[in-house]
Parts: structure tokens; sequence; C-alpha cells
């Protein structure tokens, strides 16, 4: 996470947006007063949406965490995929 003040962010805010874009990573915008904002890529933004998503069911929760642990273990199966267009 990258970190920047106010007045940084206001004179930079290209600079900053294309940094926070190509790292893929957010950027504190960061105010003496406090009530600080974070800067996020739309990109970073909706993946974090969609795993936020993911995990809200509990069952579908369970189910990735159980799936993660087995490719952990090594269970997991490799499969090539296939292009149903041929």
């Amino acid at each position: 996470m990258h970190v920047t003040s106010y007045s940084e962010a206001r004179e930079n805010f290209k600079n900053i947006i294309d940094k926070t874009i190509d790292d893929a990573d957010v950027t504190l915008i960061h105010r003496r007063k406090g009530g600080n904002a974070v800067l996020m890529s739309e990109d970073y933004y909706n993946s974090m949406v969609e795993t936020l998503h993911l995990l809200s069911n509990p069952s579908n929760a369970k189910h990735l965490a159980q799936s993660i642990e087995q490719h952990k273990a090594g269970k997991a199966v490799k499969r090539e995929l296939i292009d149903v267009d041929e």
C-alpha cells in the first residue's frame, strides 16, 4: 500500500493514479485532520467486490476454503481445458 498526503495527491494526481493502476495496489491519501481516503484501480475494486460476494455465502465460503486446503495438500487434479468452439 502506498501512502501519500492530500497535498501531494492534489499536486500529482495523474501520476498517483497511474502508479496505483500500474502496481495493482492501493494508495492511502492521508489528511492531517483525519478523514483519509483510499484510491484503487477499477480492476482491483471489481476483484475485491467479487471476492466479498463469493465469501458472503457461508456454504460457498466453506467450499472454497476446502478447495484451497485440498490444493495445499497436493490433492488437486490438473486438467486441460477444452475448447468448445472446435
